[in-house]
């Protein structure tokens, strides 16, 4: 199919071929190089979840830890003292 768009080569390791056959299965007629590009976009997906969670995971222990720690006065200035500039 011809396209503007940049293209790439992909080697089909043992690992990729398992997975253009699952997708095959998930998505029967389409080609090969449209089951790469899907898997690719699941994949994204999957990622773009999996990243959220982690961040939604660390805001949650922040809010739970908020104010749980109280410092002396003057602590983080003094903590700090020793830090190279």
């Amino acid at each position: 199919m011809a396209t503007t768009l940049p293209r790439i080569q992909v080697t089909q390791t043992p690992e990729l071929a398992a997975g253009l056959e699952l997708a095959a299965k998930e998505w029967p007629g389409a080609s090969r190089s449209e089951l790469v590009a899907r898997l690719a976009e699941a994949g994204s997906e999957t990622l773009a979840a999996k990243r959220a969670a982690r961040r939604a995971e660390r805001r949650k222990v922040l809010e739970e830890t908020r104010g749980k720690y109280a410092y002396p006065p003057g602590y983080l200035e003094e903590l700090r003292r020793d830090w190279p500039e």
